[in-house]
């Protein structure tokens, strides 16, 4: 710790009035500071004693009494008195062997004067010292804030103030954000910092005057804590009000990165948000793409749109980790990733970065390694979806991408069978349907096709639209059907019989069946908050 004066019993024990003073008991403790000077004559002063003072006294309330003269010195001992200077001679002609003892016992310094001195000039001595060194402090102090203060209009990062608080103390400085790692400056061994934050945790339950922490506080929530580490010597007043000065100016610092970075970050969503709604000129996004250090091979983009879903009475889970992983993952398969982040949705717009124009295979092997990584599989907050738009060959089409990342999300959101991910281009009908939906009663369409079948299953709870279903899919082949459906061939017999009744027996004729096959589609589309009306396999 940088030396700053501190006036101790040893200091005293070299000024004017005491060239004939002794210590004759607690030499160990003449370190100790001083920070007041009392006189006391009288018996009682517990309620007087702050710590720190040194007590002048002729001994005149204890002359005659040698237990209240021990009770007196233990007293003074215990308010943490610096020491005790006696004058000998007018009533007091030596000191217990009792008093002494106890006094280097604790380290207690007992100044004795042999013959008659002006208390009220070492007092006003002393004080006057005392009162010099507040002033210095002061001084310090307020020469220390200026010096922060035009720092902080230079200073880049945190580091640096850390680094001056340092230079002015020349203690162990440990910052550490909250639920985050410490951080020391100076850069100290692993086996010194597991030392002195063992000490931090200690401190918190108990008193050590080696340590002193201070809470940084923003928008009235503890954002993180800074402590100063002295391993010799206790830390004084003055190192206390450094440390909440810089604490201040900490505070102002992080304040500022953050409303800097939060400013930051809206302006790249707004920029963002602009390019996929079609707002920017190819100059601009080129521009932009510089500015970023993205030079990309090609003009080939696609748009994503990922949407976790939550599972029920679960906390959701932090997207940070998903985002990075999703970056990572695409990064190495070849695509410059931009995101923009709507509570559960994540829009990411991929670039080309590669000569080759496999971008869809690449996203899909991209989107196996995220299914396969273990964060997916550990992660219990819930699942999550992708939907990938058109794929584009010029980055001012971006927007067009984004509308149909948008349109094959909400399709497969309805969709009965969900796999993790859908190309725009891979939906085929079910965009057919979207669109049709948006202008025509589909349920009713669907009906005069599938209401039969759907009426006969809710009044016998049979299994005639899965039936139906599979056997379509199996393009009438009724070993496959049974096989699918796990069922004998006599049963799916009975079934098929059933169907021709309610639909027909031309219900596999060409044009009739594609008629059926798509009202299932439909059904399946209209019917996704209801899966069980669907999803009968047997």
């Amino acid at each position: 710790m940088k030396e700053h004066f501190q006036l101790k019993v040893a200091d005293i024990i070299k000024r004017k009035h005491f060239e004939q003073a002794m210590v004759i008991a607690g030499n160990e403790g003449i370190q100790r500071n001083v920070k007041w000077v009392h006189v006391v004559e009288v018996t009682s002063i517990r309620n007087l004693l702050n710590g720190n003072e040194l007590i002048l006294s002729t001994g005149v309330a204890w002359k005659d009494n040698m237990k209240l003269f021990v009770s007196m010195v233990k007293e003074f001992i215990e308010n943490n008195a610096a020491g005790l200077c006696l004058e000998l001679g007018t009533y007091l002609s030596d000191v217990p062997d009792e008093v002494i003892e106890m006094a280097n016992v604790h380290q207690f310094p007992i100044i004795i004067f042999q013959k008659e001195v002006p208390f009220v000039e070492i007092t006003q001595d002393i004080h006057s010292v005392i009162i010099n060194q507040q002033y210095q402090k002061i001084s310090d102090l307020e020469n220390y804030s200026q010096s922060l203060n035009k720092r902080l209009l230079t200073i880049e990062t945190y580091e640096d103030i850390l680094q001056f608080i340092f230079s002015a103390l020349d203690v162990q400085i440990i910052f550490r954000p909250k639920s985050k790692e410490y951080e020391f400056v100076p850069e100290i061994s692993i086996h010194e910092q597991d030392s002195i934050i063992q000490q931090l945790e200690e401190a918190k339950t108990q008193a050590y005057d080696h340590i002193a922490s201070t809470p940084i506080f923003l928008f009235g929530q503890e954002y993180a804590e800074l402590f100063i580490y002295s391993k010799d010597i206790p830390i004084s007043e003055f190192e206390l009000l450094i440390l909440d000065r810089t604490a201040t100016a900490l505070a102002q610092h992080l304040l500022r990165d953050l409303y800097v970075e939060e400013k930051k970050r809206v302006e790249e969503f707004e920029w963002l948000q602009g390019w996929l709604e079609g707002e920017h000129s190819l100059e601009d996004i080129h521009e932009y793409l510089t500015e970023n250090g993205i030079k990309a091979k090609t003009n080939d983009a696609v748009v994503l749109i990922t949407k976790q879903i939550p599972i029920k009475d679960k906390a959701s889970q932090d997207g940070t980790y998903m985002k990075l992983l999703l970056r990572s993952v695409f990064e190495q398969n070849g695509f410059a990733v931009f995101f923009v982040e709507k509570r559960n949705d994540m829009t990411f717009i991929l670039l080309n970065n590669r000569t080759k124009k496999n971008l869809k295979e690449r996203i899909k092997k991209a989107i196996e390694s995220i299914q396969d990584s273990e964060f997916i599989r550990k992660q219990s907050a819930g699942k999550f979806m992708i939907a990938a738009g058109k794929l584009i060959h010029s980055i001012s089409d971006v927007h067009k991408s984004y509308q149909t990342a948008k349109e094959t999300l909400r399709i497969q959101q309805k969709m009965t069978y969900k796999q993790i991910y859908y190309f725009y281009e891979d939906l085929h009908l079910y965009r057919l349907i979207s669109q049709m939906s948006k202008h025509t009663d589909l349920q009713e369409l669907a009906s005069e096709y599938l209401q039969p079948v759907i009426q006969y299953d809710q009044k016998y709870n049979g299994k005639l639209l899965g039936t139906l279903k599979t056997y379509l899919e199996c393009n009438g082949s009724k070993q496959e059907t049974s096989n699918k459906l796990f069922i004998v061939r006599q049963t799916l017999y009975h079934r098929l019989q059933k169907l021709e009744n309610l639909l027909g027996e031309d219900f596999m004729e060409h044009e009739k069946r594609v008629a059926i096959e798509f009202m299932l589609l439909v059904h399946d589309y209209l019917s996704s908050a209801q899966p069980n009306s669907v999803n009968q396999a047997k």
